[in-house]
């Protein structure tokens, strides 16, 4: 193998700091038995680090790659409010081959000066970057460079090659967590879930008109980081944070997960992956979204909803009701679960670097 003799640097959030950082983990094992060496260069999540912080962490990472016993990759976890790798990743030293994962195209990273202060400060904050943006992007595609830069999506790559014409813009997908063989999705009770950290954008806001909108007889169950904190709604089971056998046994009691991820910000439309997503394909589990982003690419297993929440909850009913067309989702979903495993996806990424 051609990178048998090669460290990889992987730049990435610390295990646990959102999807990115739990992506992280997986990434790192997959890789791992390529190179003759994996560093995981770790830091914290958006809005933690200061200026001083920040100018630590590229004298770190320089040292890191110019003090290499042999040829090195560096490789960058770039998401929307992270900082850290976004400034590691400028006028890096030593000759490395550099390449990232954008995690949120097409921006490199939403707001490059958002230190700790300015994390503090929201409209301090959108002042500096929203009337800005275009020589904020200046910069990003400074950056950028030539180098190569992933996405987890064929939208989300395309908005890559668009925003920077000097790099080479690459599709791969968001692999699929291994998670235990459930019982069938249309033998589940008959319930559709939300998952996910909570934050503006998920739809956790419409759970109240979702819920008003299906038939009392469809439970509701609601899990992820932060969802203990919304408000209670009749007729909807928070569960929480779950993970292990927990979250083994909230994807075992739905049937469906319901998606209805809507725009986001202002600073224009973004094309993520949906860990979320992958993580109902983890458990052989159907999906009911919104035709938005990204999430209109589904390659099966899923119910692409244009409309909002409305049309959503007329989806969600006819689909739990009907045992037929759940089957044949789950086995939409069981198909992408075999194709999508880490040790698969990763071949995009060991192509690039081999060449």
């Amino acid at each position: 193998m051609i990178l048998s003799d090669h460290r990889l640097v992987h730049v990435a959030p610390h295990s646990g700091v959102g999807g990115v950082g739990d992506y992280a983990d997986d990434f790192a094992a997959a890789v791992r038995p390529y190179f003759a060496e994996v560093v995981e260069y770790r830091h914290d999540g958006p809005g933690h680090d200061s200026v001083r912080d920040i100018a630590r962490h590229r004298t770190a990472l320089a040292h890191l790659v110019e003090n290499s016993p042999g040829p090195v990759v560096v490789h960058f976890e770039f998401s929307g409010g992270s900082v850290v790798p976004f400034w590691a990743s400028w006028r890096l030293r030593g000759n490395p081959l550099v390449t990232a994962t954008v995690h949120d195209p097409p921006g490199l990273v939403w707001w490059p000066a958002r230190t700790r202060f300015l994390a503090g400060q929201k409209v301090l904050n959108h002042g500096l970057h929203y009337p800005l943006r275009s020589l904020w992007r200046r910069l990003e595609r400074h950056v950028a460079g030539d180098r190569t830069l992933f996405a987890l999506t064929r939208a989300g790559a395309d908005s890559l090659a668009h925003a920077y014409p000097g790099a080479t813009a690459t599709a791969s997908t968001l692999f699929v967590p291994t998670r235990p063989d459930l019982v069938p999705a249309e033998e589940r009770p008959p319930a559709v879930g939300l998952f996910g950290l909570v934050y503006r954008g998920k739809g956790f806001e419409q759970i109240e008109r979702l819920r008003d909108r299906l038939p009392r007889d469809i439970a509701i169950r609601v899990a992820g980081r932060g969802t203990e904190q919304l408000p209670s709604v009749d007729g909807v089971e928070i569960v929480g944070e779950v993970n292990g056998a927990d979250e083994d046994a909230f994807f075992a009691s739905i049937r469906a997960l319901v998606v209805p991820y809507g725009k986001r910000t202002v600073y224009g439309d973004a094309f993520p992956a949906s860990s979320v997503v992958t993580r109902a394909i983890a458990y052989q589990t159907p999906v009911v979204c919104l035709k938005y982003g990204a999430l209109a690419e589904s390659d099966g297993g899923a119910v692409v909803v244009d409309g909002g929440i409305d049309e959503v909850a007329v989806a969600v009913a006819a689909l739990v009701t009907d045992d037929v067309a759940l089957g044949k989702l789950r086995r939409e979903v069981e198909a992408l679960r075999a194709a999508n495993t880490p040790e698969l996806v990763v071949d995009d990424f060991l192509s690039v670097w081999s060449r």
